[in-house]
């Protein structure tokens, strides 16, 4: 399993063509023009990701109850 960096990187690099997400002090290199349907793959990516890496449906809040 990824971690949740490793799996934003790539969610950045394949959906948004961001080939870093670390800041370069650069505008060139620090912001980017996007479309809406790019950000909308890559966040819909991003939940699907947390989605299928989260607990099963039914078990939020499970650790607090008696």
């Amino acid at each position: 399993m990824t971690n949740i960096s490793e799996e934003i990187e790539r969610i950045a690099k394949e959906y948004l063509r961001i080939a870093t997400l670390q800041t370069r002090r650069s505008d060139a290199l620090d912001f980017y023009d996007l479309a809406v349907w790019e950000i909308r793959a890559a966040l819909t990516a991003a939940y699907m990701s947390g989605a299928s890496h989260g607990k099963p449906a039914g078990q939020e809040g499970a650790e607090g109850s008696a």
